[in-house]
């Protein structure tokens, strides 16, 4: 009973980190665009957040029950995965880094796993299901974002520019609201199936009769309701960075950024594929800023998140395993 409710705790802990950090994702386009004031932009963002949240399980049942061998979870290794992800979280939010909330919970999962059983316990499907997201997720982002604001400078090319972007302005609450759930539909549920498979590592509850994972009413609840929280709390230093440091976008850019990233995320939230929903609002501003010109995009800022991108996953999983082992020797598992 220890080990679980420490498990539910701390997940809780990992979905309000992430609603911290990844509030930005969200509605950073829709504040440096001034079409809503930041705290407006946090209410809409919190609340469609906690809506995208209750709405779809496949991500969950993927981190539950399709990265490692069934046999092999325990509750200590779910424990070990959600110590690691919201310290590697809140220590990059602190430092305005828009780090992966996934590939942190992902990573540090992996790592547990690693110390549980070896090689041997990692599950290869569930494995390329995130090796593909980490690299579908921006690269969709950037092609859909771009596609997107090319067609609207297409279409838009004989009307008075000023026009333009008024109308953009009231479109974008439209694309900041599916940005917004989008990002709830995928990441909350990361800490659904941690929960969920702790609860059938641990005997509380069991497989459905169609030998599939179900998610409890209540833990959807629950991860929703963190998400919701961590929103409110907000990740301002993270919306600098993406909604003002990267790329200076106007309302038609925020639009096309993001639906391209939101479309992009929905896509593989919808097949099960837990993918990055930082890594597919960035790809998508870095697609539109490049219609307006190579030079628009602060490349030094770039370089800076795809550099904490890229060791996001060895840090967390070097520490999962390290947790993992602690928690053994300290005869706490």
């Amino acid at each position: 009973m220890a080990l679980i409710f420490a498990v539910i705790v701390l997940a809780f802990a990992y979905d309000l980190t992430n609603g911290w950090n990844d509030s930005a994702n969200a509605i950073a386009t829709v504040v440096s665009t001034k079409v809503l004031t930041p705290w407006k932009a946090v209410m809409l963002g919190a609340s469609l957040n906690f809506l995208g949240a209750l709405f779809s399980s496949e991500v969950a049942r993927t981190v539950g029950r399709e990265i490692a061998q069934p046999h092999v979870l325990t509750m200590g290794t779910f424990l070990a995965a959600v110590v690691v992800a919201p310290i590697w979280i809140t220590f990059c939010t602190y430092w305005g880094l828009p780090i992966s909330c996934s590939h942190s919970l992902l990573g540090a999962l992996m790592g547990s796993v690693l110390a549980t059983a070896g090689t041997e316990g990692l599950h290869a499907a569930g494995i390329r299901k995130i090796v593909f997201g980490v690299f579908v997720s921006p690269v969709f982002g950037f092609l859909l974002g771009g596609a997107l604001m090319v067609g609207i400078l297409w279409i838009f090319r004989r009307i008075p520019p000023a026009k333009v972007e008024r109308w953009f302005g009231r479109l974008q609450l439209i694309s900041a609201s599916l940005m917004a759930f989008s990002h709830g539909t995928g990441d909350a549920q990361k800490a659904m199936g941690i929960i969920t498979g702790a609860l059938l590592a641990g005997g509380f509850i069991g497989l459905g009769a169609d030998g599939k994972m179900h998610i409890p009413l209540w833990v959807r609840l629950l991860c929703a309701t963190a998400m919701f929280l961590g929103t409110i709390i907000g990740g301002w230093r993270v919306i600098k960075t993406l909604g003002a440091r990267l790329a200076h976008l106007k309302p038609s850019q925020g639009f096309a950024a993001e639906t391209g990233a939101a479309l992009t995320i929905l896509a593989n939230t919808l097949t099960g594929v837990p993918i990055s929903t930082t890594h597919s609002i960035t790809g998508a501003i870095i697609g539109v800023g490049t219609t307006r010109g190579v030079k628009i995009v602060k490349w030094g800022v770039g370089a800076k998140i795809i550099f904490t991108w890229v060791v996001t996953f060895p840090v967390c999983i070097g520490g999962g395993a390290l947790t993992y082992q602690l928690l053994h020797v300290l005869h706490l598992l």
